[in-house]
């Protein structure tokens, strides 16, 4: 379910950690929130090896896992530069199989022309998934 509440405060947090972190050069952070009121962060991470890297959510769907909290939304903000804009990033196909665990109603943040804040449910960026092929009860899924 959107809150745009949530949503605001998920930006802000992921600009001003990649501000700190990030404060010269390229930044991207991802933040998740749970249904318990958590907000987990994380990063990709810096390796020599591109075949090593994981995607900017990662870290923070663990954490969700780690703790066994439900997933409500999930963000990935990047910017170019310190001079550059913001963006957000829709979550890549392999996150959203990762996010999926927590079903389809989990509010993604996604890529717009304008670049506005933009939350829609996991289940609209896939209609045709290959979920739909079985069952709720057939798939391995959050159990609280």
């Amino acid at each position: 379910m959107r809150d745009v509440k949530i949503e605001n405060k998920m930006y802000k947090i992921a600009k001003d950690f990649i501000e700190k972190r990030y404060p010269a050069g390229w930044g991207g952070a991802a933040v998740i929130h749970t249904e318990q009121g958590h907000y987990f962060t994380s990063v990709s991470i810096e390796t020599a090896n591109a075949s090593a890297v994981l995607c900017i959510e990662t870290g923070a769907i663990l954490e969700a896992h780690k703790y066994n909290e439900k997933v409500t939304h999930c963000l990935c903000l990047i910017r170019e530069n310190e001079k550059s804009p913001f963006k957000i990033l829709t979550p890549c196909g392999i996150c959203q199989e990762r996010l999926s665990f927590w079903g389809k109603d989990v509010q993604v943040a996604v890529t717009t022309k304008n670049n506005s804040l933009k939350f829609v449910p996991l289940g609209e960026l896939q209609p045709y998934h290959w979920t739909n092929a079985y069952s709720a009860d057939e798939m391995e899924h959050f159990k609280d």
